[in-house]
Parts: C-alpha cells; structure tokens; sequence
C-alpha cells in the first residue's frame, strides 16, 4: 500500500447519507440550543451585579486567556494533581480538534470540493497523535479519579457534580476506543495501517473474535450512543461543574489588568448611595458573581489560607461558593451573615488564595466589600481593641494611641529634620506608625537613615505632620477614615517640593504606591529593600560582608502584592547571609498574620498565625528569622517569645543588618 494511500473511510457502516446526517445535526443543534438557553438563564444572574469593565486592552486580554488555556500555566503551578488536569485537557483538546478536522472533511471540503487531506503520511500522524492523546486522557482521568475518590485530600469535597462529570467523561473516552476498535478489527487488522493507532489495535485484536456481523452490529450502536453521550455532554455543560471549561477560560480574559491586590475606592460623596460596601449580591460586580461560576472547588485557595490552615473559620474557597448559591439561589440573602462574620473578620488579605487560584477569581475584595458593610453601616469591628484602635488612629493619627506631636522625636539621634524646617532633602521617608513610634521598630528607622547618610543623601519625614497611610483601617473596612488620612498625606507631601518617597513599611509602600493614586497621588514611592538595592549595584553604598546564617520572610504586602522577590535577597547575599529558605517562602510565603487589619486585632480563635510561621522558621535550621517589614518584626517578636524561643531564635530586619555592615 502506497503513503498516498494511507486513509480510511469516515462514515463507516454508519452511511453517509441523510439517515445519519439528518438526525446527527438535529441533536447538534438541540444541544447547541439547550446549551446556549442554560448560560443565557445564568447570564441573568451575572447581571444582578454592578457594572464593571473588563474587556479594555482586549489584545493583551486576549494574549492572556490563549497563554492560561492552552498552555495550562495556573493550573499546572500545583505539581500533581495539575500536571494530570494539563495532560487531561491537552489529550481532550487533540481529540476535539481531530474530530473537527473528520467533520470538516467529510461534510464539507469533501462533500462540495472533492477535496480530502485525512491522507498519506498526514493521516498516520493524524491517528497515532489521536489515539495517545485518547489514550493519556484516560490515564490522567483515571489518576485524578483516584485522588478524588480513593485517597482523597483532606478538605477535598466531592458533590453529585463530580460524579457526573467522570462519569460521562470515562464514557465518551472508551466508547470512543471501542468504535475504533470494532471498525479496525473488520478493516485494518493485518494492514500496516492497523499499529498507527496502537490503542485501537489492542482493542480490535480483543474484538475479532466476535465476527464481522457482530462487530459491524456492535460498531453502529456504540456509534450512536457516543453521539448521545458527546450531546448530553453539551447540554450538561451549563448545569453542572463542566462550565468551569468556559467561565474559567473566560474568567482569564477578565483579569484584573489594575494595580495588582489593589482594591475598589468607594465615592464617598456619592449622595445616591444608600449604603456602603456589600451586604447583598446586587451590590457586588457582575465579576464578584461570575468568579463563583469559574469556581472549580480544588481547594487550592483553602489550603494556602494562612486563617484557615490555622484553625480559623475562614475558607476563601467557600466564601466564593457561599456567594454564589446565594445569587443563584437566594438573591435577597444578606451575605455577611451567610459567609459568617468570624470568617470575613479572619482574613490577613495576603493575596495567597488569589495568587494560587488557577480560576483567576478575585477573593480579597469580596471579603474587604462585606467588611466596609460592616464597619460603615453596622458600626461593627472585630473586636473591642480595633475599635479603639481606630479611635486612636482617628485623632492621633496612628493607631498606637501616643501622641502625634512625638512622631518624629526619634529622628534626632540620626540628625535629620522634618520638611516644615528643612525641605530641601533627596527624598521623603515615609516613617509609617510602627518605625515612628515602637521602639523595636525605631531601629529599622534609625538604620534605614543611616544607610541613606552613608550614601551621600540627604533624608527628610513629615514628621508630626505625617499621618497613617490608612491601610490597617481600610482592609478592616473603615473607608472613611482612611479616604480622610490619605488626602491629609497627599496634602502634606505636595505641599512641599518632594522628588522620591521611600518606605520601610510595605504596607505604607502599597498603600501610597497604588491605592492613594486613585486620590489623585502622583510621586513615585519605592520600599527601602528596591532602593537600597539599587544603591549597592550602583557602588554608591558599600557594605561590608560578614557571614550570618538565616532565613527570610517574604512579607506578603512586599511578595505577593508587588513581585518584590530579589532585591532583599540581593542585600542579604551582599552582606554575607547564608539562606536557609522556608518550605513556604516567596510566592508561596506564609503570612505572619498581621495582615488585612489584623495588626490591630487580637486573635483569638485557633492557633496564633505568627507563632506558626516563627515555627517554619525555626525548622528551616537557621537561628536567625529576617523579614522587610514592621508589622512582620512586631509578630516575630512576639511568636518567638510565644514559643518561648527567645535564647534560639532572633528576629531583625534587613536595614539593621546592612546598617550592622556599614564600611
């Protein structure tokens, strides 16, 4: 048999006349139509919600979503179970585009052109890429079968969903081989044609001993019934979990293309507004609501919670689900008491959940949106402290309760001058409450001053005219006050002639960076481990390095909010730092807790975050647990006296290291 010659009859012992075209196409296009009538009934819900624009910058968009889905990089982020959902799609997608090829062939170029391309040395390649690409979705199909039934995960929930899907999944798989089978058991066994589809042979060469008749019988009823497992398959697709196949596709074209982590500013003047933030899904965005939908329950999100893995009653996972069988069931629920108070109150807003999430879903504000309902309409906080806290923050301008008049008393022993007295400086360190006023954290202060000194430049603060940043008070959901703050900052700093703002803090660094640019805030603002790296590469700031064993804690707010990975690494190779990184450190770092707020809160429910990852710290080997941020150090400080580690582990940051290592 000549290559030329290498092909097959599509439509065999099937016909292909109207018998079989006619009533094919008529489950198609019933199936289309059911298909098409479920996610119009589920659009409707998506509409419930408020306006929000997410098809802007449509290339990139677009870019994105083909990236996502056909490369599977979010989902494969997870070694096992992603490696065999990514092997799964790219065995099921070769078979969708084989099957679109067959048709595209035989009830079209084919049928009007006479023209047939499913030949020679094409259609070889053609039938072995499709039958192990068959053959491997059955294998990762069945894998992720067992992991779901048989040695299932903790947290891992199955429903009925579930069930059908693997069900119908394992059926249209196999039935597929076994037509295969039956057809080349009458046709191809004995040929060279036959071990291009080795699955398929091993199939034909089990069925041949049924005959020709029987086999022929066989084949056609398999036939149909794949037909009408493929069309309930389709129509399924809107009813059941099998829609994540589109909503979570299409949920990577409606990314967030903003700041990233950055969250809504509300329009506090807005006199229409009857009510703040979210109590129903009505108030949500249409996204809030579709994220529920491209919801998959894999429990990623869960697992890396900081809350949850601590015993805490949050589980982004289930927030997301509670939403949604509220908007689909329940329109009128009020969603802070059906998420549970305790768990919307448990957030650190690290960004864990939404950096794992291969669904793209957007947790953080939907969390933050019921929080602001909350704290502006019910007048609720967590706790009495926080409260009180925000009091203090609302006429001291720090939540410490001290005196604003003293914020910046620590500065004389560095020599430097509050811009009201001297405004000519190189750059304006934005101090943050903790470095102002804790004494702990007035040595980050001290030592970021003196590094900067040691370069040549000229550092000037606020002072008493700086106010908090506002972001503790914001995450927690009191949006009026820290609209109030932030414009007295912007204020202040225009006011005077400022270049550059750096930060210690990286929540000051996020808050001012991204959230006050909403407010109309323009300067640029680094976080002191950026620019001093900068310095060091530059020669202008020459350290001395001296070896120091250590592990580094990547604060969630520098990490996962803003990318910041390296440029701390960098400073502690340079002066001498042998790392012992974490289990869980850079993009999968573990939160100290004091995130979302949670600085100002007691915490009271499961175990202490804070003194869980000084645990991971302590079994990463090293002595000596180094973070970037203020509200890191306070937690670090009090887990290792906590656990009552305080003779076999220090905490520092990294300025007081530097500093240290001055030439």
């Amino acid at each position: 048999m000549a290559v030329m010659e290498f092909t097959r009859e599509i439509y065999w012992n099937v016909g292909h006349g109207v018998g079989t075209l006619a009533p094919m196409y008529a489950l198609t296009l019933v199936a289309i139509a059911v298909f098409a009538w479920g996610f119009l009934q589920r659009l409707k819900v998506y509409r419930l919600g408020k306006p929000l624009n997410r098809t802007d910058n449509s290339g990139a968009r677009i870019a994105g979503l083909l990236k996502d889905v056909l490369l599977q990089t979010k989902v494969m982020v997870v070694r096992g179970p992603g490696i065999a959902h990514g092997l799964f799609f790219w065995g099921f997608f070769l078979l969708f585009i084989g099957t679109c090829l067959i048709l595209l062939q035989a009830d079209f170029t084919d049928l009007f052109f006479d023209i047939k391309f499913l030949k020679g040395t094409f259609y070889l390649y053609f039938s072995l890429i499709l039958d192990l690409a068959g053959l491997v979705a059955v294998v990762m199909l069945a894998g992720l079968f067992v992991r779901r039934y048989l040695v299932r995960p903790e947290g891992l929930e199955s429903i009925k969903d579930d069930a059908i899907m693997h069900g119908l999944l394992f059926a249209i798989l196999l039935t597929g081989f076994f037509i295969e089978g039956a057809r080349m058991a009458v046709t191809e066994l004995g040929t060279p044609l036959a071990s291009w589809s080795p699955v398929g042979l091993v199939f034909a060469k089990g069925l041949v001993s049924l005959g020709e008749e029987s086999l022929k019988s066989l084949h056609v009823g398999l036939w149909w019934f794949h037909m009408l497992l493929v069309v309930g398959f389709i129509m399924l697709i809107p009813f059941t979990k099998f829609r994540h196949i589109l909503t979570t596709s299409a949920n990577y074209f409606f990314v967030d293309q903003g700041p990233k982590g950055s969250l809504t500013t509300l329009d506090l003047e807005d006199e229409e507004l009857e009510t703040f933030g979210v109590t129903h899904v009505s108030e949500m965005t249409w996204k809030d609501i579709f994220d529920t939908d491209a919801c998959t329950q894999c429990k990623r999100c869960q697992d890396r919670c900081p809350a949850h893995t601590t015993d805490k009653p949050l589980s982004p996972m289930k927030i997301v689900n509670q939403i949604g069988e509220a908007a689909f069931e329940n329109p009128q629920a009020n969603l802070v008491e059906t998420c549970d108070r305790e768990a919307l109150w448990s957030c650190t807003t690290c960004r864990a959940c939404e950096e794992i999430c291969p669904a793209s879903i957007e947790h953080v504000i939907k969390i933050v949106d019921m929080r602001r309902n909350m704290v502006l309409m019910e007048g609720a906080f967590p706790g009495e402290e926080v409260m009180a806290a925000a009091e203090h923050v609302e006429v001291n301008g720090n939540p410490l309760g001290l005196g604003y008049a003293s914020r910046g008393d620590w500065a004389e022993a560095v020599g430097i001058k509050e811009l009201a007295e001297d405004p000519d400086v190189d750059i304006l360190y934005f101090v943050g409450c903790y470095a102002s006023f804790d004494k702990r954290n007035i040595k980050i202060a001290t030592s970021f001053v003196k590094l900067c000194q040691a370069a040549g430049l000229k550092v000037g603060i606020l002072g008493k005219e700086e106010k908090c940043c506002g972001e503790p008070v914001r995450k927690i959901g009191n949006e009026y006050l820290y609209q109030s703050l932030a414009a007295e900052n912007i204020e202040r700093i225009k006011s005077y002639n400022v270049k550059q703002i750096v930060t210690s803090c990286p929540h000051c660094f996020n808050t001012l960076g991204k959230d006050y640019r909403d407010l109309g805030f323009t300067l640029p603002v680094e976080h002191y481990t950026v620019f001093l790296e900068e310095l060091v590469t530059k020669g202008k700031l020459k350290l001395r390095k001296d070896s120091f064993d250590c592990t580094y804690h990547d604060s969630c707010y520098l990490g996962r909010h803003n990318d910041i990975y390296e440029q701390p690494r960098v400073l502690l190779d340079v002066a001498g730092a042998r790392v012992s990184e974490m289990d869980k450190s850079k993009s999968e770092g573990f939160c100290c807790g004091a995130g979302g707020g949670r600085i100002l809160a007691e915490e009271n429910l499961g175990v202490r975050i804070n003194n869980t990852r000084v645990g991971m710290a302590a079994e990463a080997g090293a002595n000596m647990l180094v973070s970037n941020c203020p509200f890191c150090l306070t937690m670090f400080e009090d887990g290792i006296k906590g656990l009552g580690m305080e003779e076999s582990m220090v905490s520092k940051d990294i300025a007081e290291i530097l500093a240290e290592r001055l030439s």
